[in-house]
């Protein structure tokens, strides 16, 4: 059964209006640059906790320097030091503190009080109780006091290189005076022989 044209067309036309009502619900749902009307709130960061700040190292305040220190203290051979395996070692005075010195080793520096042995030995004591610097007449070296090992050996001063060089000279002179007295004496052996055989 046809309807009339009259009653189709107004049905249509109510159709088409409900349809294009919906579109803009239907582009906004699908659209996602379209804003949500349920939008969550971004979760804010927790603060960040400030770091706290490193210990201040501990500085170690050394007693004043009594007259046999101070006494010590001006036999220390300062200067640079070649050592074994082209170490280095550099010893300077101490500037806030008299009579004490300062011994760097690499990139490890360490505060040291002059002492006199009974040996005639001169040693330099960290402070710290962690080094001990042993200066003899021929070379230096450097022992770690806690572990029991040598950190570097055959440490030499310009001084101590002055000290070696005459040791060996004196040497060669002894062994040449011993040589010309061997000879000699050989000469006046023999000298002695012919003129007991002229005698006879």
């Amino acid at each position: 059964m046809k309807l009339p044209s009259s009653l189709l067309r107004p049905a249509l036309l109510s159709l088409l209006v409900a349809s294009l009502a919906t579109l803009p619900a239907i582009s906004a749902a699908q659209d996602p640059a379209a804003p949500s009307a349920k939008k969550k709130p971004a979760a804010k960061a927790p603060p960040k906790r400030a770091k706290a700040a490193p210990p201040a190292p501990v500085e170690y305040v050394p007693e004043t320097a009594s007259a046999e220190q101070i006494d010590a203290a001006k036999r220390v051979y300062y200067g640079p030091y070649g050592c074994e395996f082209k170490q280095t070692i550099e010893i300077t005075e101490n500037a806030k503190y008299p009579a004490y010195v300062d011994v760097q080793f690499g990139k490890l520096k360490y505060t040291m009080k002059p002492v006199l042995s009974s040996t005639g030995a001169l040693r330099l004591e960290d402070i710290k109780g962690e080094t001990l610097m042993v200066q003899i007449a021929m070379k230096s070296m450097m022992l770690n006091v806690q572990s029991g090992h040598r950190m570097v050996d055959d440490c030499i001063n310009p001084q101590q290189r002055a000290a070696i060089d005459a040791a060996a000279a004196a040497r060669i002179a002894a062994q040449q005076q011993a040589t010309g007295d061997a000879v000699a004496a050989e000469a006046n052996a023999e000298a002695a022989a012919s003129a007991a055989a002229a005698k006879k």
